[in-house]
């Protein structure tokens, strides 16, 4: 439920928002609103057009978008003191979202208005910076997932993504989870998992992939 956000409570939690003039800082406080997200939400998908610029205060978003072989590829998450880079390139352009994102944890965000980010982009330099810098460096996140799907060993980013995501050496997800991360089919992550698993690196259960031998797969992951 949306609700008003308070004066100057979540400016500066954003790197280069915290320099914002009193008058900027004022209708950015006035004119936005708190929303929580619970787990699960789609907080935007393909085709509809974006209302506002979400700044997260907590929780994960996770964007990803359907290919037309029907797979999923996660592009990127966001994360606490961060904006989606789509959703502001999708404003900038006054064009539909082309991906999906999905609250992956319980999210709490400052909600921009449209009106009010136009207005901002235009008058405030500082404002400008902040969102270009942010979509900037998103940009270099995203081709440097294209670049691994094209190019990288797909047991080398499986054990990096292994290593990145397993929560007290065990990660939770489903072989078409992995896949959608990795931009492959599952059957390639089965295979690939099935060979770490001979290898005595990983053990598998339904739903989640326990590491054995660190050691081993971080020293694959390092390439």
């Amino acid at each position: 439920m949306p609700a008003p956000a308070k004066e100057g409570s979540w400016i500066d939690r954003f790197d280069g928002l915290s320099g914002l003039e009193p008058r900027i800082r004022d209708i950015l406080t006035a004119r936005s609103q708190l929303v929580r997200l619970p787990k699960g939400t789609v907080v935007f998908a393909p085709g509809k057009s974006p209302e506002n610029l979400l700044l997260l205060l907590s929780g994960t978003v996770r964007v990803q978008q359907l290919g037309e072989n029907g797979r999923e590829v996660v592009l990127y998450r966001a994360t606490a003191g961060e904006s989606c880079v789509l959703t502001t390139a999708c404003m900038l352009a006054y064009e539909d979202h082309a991906a999906e994102g999905i609250a992956e944890t319980e999210v709490t965000a400052a909600a921009i208005p449209r009106a009010v980010f136009d207005d901002l982009v235009a008058s405030s330099k500082e404002f400008r910076n902040f969102v270009f810098r942010a979509y900037s460096r998103r940009m270099t996140d995203l081709f440097r997932v294209i670049e691994d799907i094209a190019f990288r060993r797909m047991d080398i980013r499986l054990a990096q993504k292994i290593i990145e995501r397993a929560d007290t050496g065990v990660l939770k997800a489903t072989h078409a989870q992995l896949a959608a991360e990795l931009g492959t089919a599952r059957e390639v992550i089965s295979r690939q998992l099935a060979e770490f698993q001979r290898r005595g690196w990983v053990a598998q259960s339904r739903g989640t992939v326990e590491i054995l031998d660190c050691a081993a797969l971080r020293q694959l992951a390092e390439g």
